[in-house]
């Protein structure tokens, strides 16, 4: 008889990543061990290999939704009846947003994605391609005639406003969302009197 699955599988598993995020930022997680994370969860490394079969598959189960989740936030904005200035500050100010309380995950995302194969590695790419898409879709709409004249000057303008967007959690980790949304109007103000002038 197959073995039923418990109410808070669910909860479970995110418990386990949520406490996997910490140990892998805090430790690194070539260092870190399933002791650690079983130690971080209140459970037993049992429990945990009932849910992930490694810790390379827990790694994978932590950034997969992570950035799943995130790229659905962010994508899933509706930009299509605003301006464009105001859809690019919706963006930022969303991006910024769904990083709060994820600055282990990102520290994750950022230094430990190249421990996985690299077919997981592809997958997890694309999610972060699809943001990138996005806000440079969104850029673009702000000063059309700029962008058409030089193509790399979108792409430099979108990774420059990621730049400023994704090391925030490093100089203002716990930023509450009044910060984050002060913040994220300044990055606009910043892209928005910029991209104009290139």
């Amino acid at each position: 008889m197959a073995r039923t699955i418990a109410k808070d599988h669910d909860e479970k598993r995110a418990q386990i990543l949520k406490s996997a995020a910490k140990v892998f930022a805090e430790a690194g997680y070539d260092r870190a061990s399933m002791t650690q994370l079983a130690r971080e969860c209140g459970i037993s490394k049992a429990n945990i290999y009932h849910y992930y079969d490694s810790k390379e598959a827990v790694l994978f189960g932590l950034l997969d939704t992570y950035l799943c989740d995130l790229r659905d936030r962010v994508c899933g904005i509706e930009v299509t009846d605003l301006a464009p200035d105001e859809a690019l500050r919706q963006v930022v100010a969303e991006v910024l947003l769904a990083y709060q309380g994820a600055d282990y995950e990102h520290k994750v995302q950022s230094g430990s994605m190249g421990a996985l194969p690299e077919e997981q590695q592809k997958l997890l790419r694309a999610y972060q391609r699809e943001m990138v898409q996005f806000l440079s879709d969104t850029l673009q709409a702000v000063a059309p005639e700029v962008f058409a004249a030089d193509p790399g000057k979108l792409r430099a303008a979108t990774m420059s406003v990621f730049g400023m967007l994704n090391w925030y959690y490093m100089w203002n980790s716990g930023a509450g969302p009044k910060a984050r949304e002060d913040y994220a109007e300044l990055v606009a103000n910043l892209t928005l009197n910029g991209v104009r002038g290139l």
